[in-house]
């Protein structure tokens, strides 16, 4: 397992500090003193979304690390829990889904950073009729930061797509293969070997992001054995004994990466919250102010188009295009309410022209010539009226249509750009979260999840 420094980690967890506390307090703003156009679904919409930022915040102020289990029925997820605390807390049992709902636990541990690790018990997820129980588990795979699947023994279909569809929340995964107390020697090893093939193997994009030493083998509640028992008189009985437990691999384990990596990974989870939370404002936003936002790039596309049309200088025509654009990426922000300064502006106009290919760079390039030539053609209109006047307006009209088509495509790509959620500067969520994923070394665990963080 990689190591992250623990002065690096304290830069990551400040920096998600700060980020988050900026993004409140730019939204806050909003909430407080809303635009005119702001509708109340989207001031309630925005003020949710707030929430689940704070919430975030909170946690990382906290030092809360949260552990959630899953796996399906009768697997020994609440004998895990237990045994990890060393106190029999949560109630187990032989009968299917003894765990009828989510139940925090508090454990200390003995880390080098002082922090609370709450662990959770989750329903079985695979539980019939348990539909709302297994959508809850899943919004509680969402708020964990590490998340451990039990199962015991061979893995099932069943458990492998639960694993997938974990997965999805971007979380370590560490599979618990409990209940080894139960298979012989050679029993026990194969399973284990089948199950580090079963992970090594595949090449599907769904498939867990496992390494071999992700899979880590206890007994969280050995069942009872006969053992001998021989007395001072002679006499030998045979009485039923429960050993104790062997919890010290996934101890160990988690000891191991939360030490090594575990603020990074707090970090990380609250500026992915933030993230989404900024997101979907947007998407809100977007999606509440559809028609004025077309009604937008419309109108500075007919605008960019006749003033090029008009304007006789080239080299003006290429700045004054590039000038209507970044204003009106701008405008749309505002219109949004979502902030935006002209040097973010500028990045994002810059983005967009390039991202495409160097199509539209291409078309600023277009529009330069024919801005050459409609500028020859105004010089050679002062000669021969009749004959310059037409080459003019030949080429005033190609150029405007150019003109007007780019900026209709910028404004349409700024509109998916500003959904998305932009940066906001060097301490944007976005910014925070892609330099941690740059900084962490390759045999980290955070760095096995950077493909699926970087592509939501």
């Amino acid at each position: 397992m990689g190591l992250i420094p623990l002065g690096i980690q304290d830069i990551h967890y400040q920096r998600a500090k700060t980020s988050l506390r900026q993004l409140i307090q730019r939204y806050s703003k909003t909430l407080r003193s809303p635009r005119p156009n702001t509708s109340i679904e989207l001031q309630a919409a925005l003020k949710t979304d707030l929430n689940q930022v704070n919430y975030a915040l909170d946690k990382l102020n906290a030092n809360l690390v949260r552990i959630a289990v899953f796996g399906l029925v009768s697997r020994g997820k609440s004998a895990v829990v237990n045994a990890l605390i060393g106190k029999k807390l949560v109630p187990t049992g032989p009968l299917h889904g003894v765990t009828q709902f989510p139940r925090s636990l508090y454990w200390s541990m003995e880390l080098s950073e002082p922090v609370t690790v709450e662990l959770i018990d989750t329903p079985g997820i695979d539980e019939v009729g348990g539909q709302s129980r297994a959508a809850m588990a899943l919004e509680i795979a969402h708020d964990a930061d590490l998340i451990l699947f039990v199962i015991a023994g061979d893995i099932t279909r069943t458990e492998y797509h639960a694993l997938s569809e974990l997965q999805a929340a971007h979380k370590p995964l560490i599979v618990v293969f409990n209940k080894t107390d139960l298979y012989p020697d050679q029993d026990r090893a194969a399973i284990y070997q089948k199950l580090q093939d079963l992970f090594q193997a595949s090449n599907s994009p769904t498939r867990p992001f496992l390494q071999p030493d992700d899979i880590v083998l206890v007994a969280a509640e050995p069942a009872p054995m006969q053992v001998r028992v021989e007395w001072e008189d002679g006499r030998v009985t045979y009485e039923r004994e429960t050993p104790s437990p062997d919890i010290e691999p996934l101890k160990n384990k988690l000891l191991a990466l939360l030490n090594q990596e575990g603020k990074s990974l707090l970090a990380l989870n609250a500026l992915r919250q933030g993230r989404e939370a900024e997101q979907s404002i947007a998407a809100k936003s977007l999606r509440l102010n559809q028609e004025a936002g077309e009604e937008l790039v419309w109108k500075f596309a007919r605008w960019k188009a006749a003033a090029v049309a008009l304007n006789p200088l080239a080299v003006l025509d290429v700045m004054g295009g590039l000038m209507t654009d970044l204003v009106m990426i701008r405008s749309l922000a505002q219109l949004y309410g979502l902030p935006m300064t002209r040097y973010e502006a500028g990045k994002l106009l810059n983005t967009i022209l390039w991202s495409t290919g160097g199509v539209l760079a291409g078309e600023v390039g277009s529009g330069l010539l024919l801005g050459v030539g409609k500028s020859a053609s105004a010089v050679a209109s002062a000669f021969d009226s009749f004959g310059g006047l037409m080459a003019y307006s030949s080429a005033a009209i190609a150029q405007a249509t150019l003109a007007g088509y780019g900026s209709y495509r910028v404004g349409k790509a700024a509109q998916i750009y500003l959904e998305q959620g932009c940066t906001w500067g060097p301490d944007g969520v976005n910014t925070v979260l892609q330099n941690i994923l740059e900084e962490v070394d390759r045999d980290t665990v955070i760095h096995r999840l950077r493909r699926d963080l970087e592509e939501t």
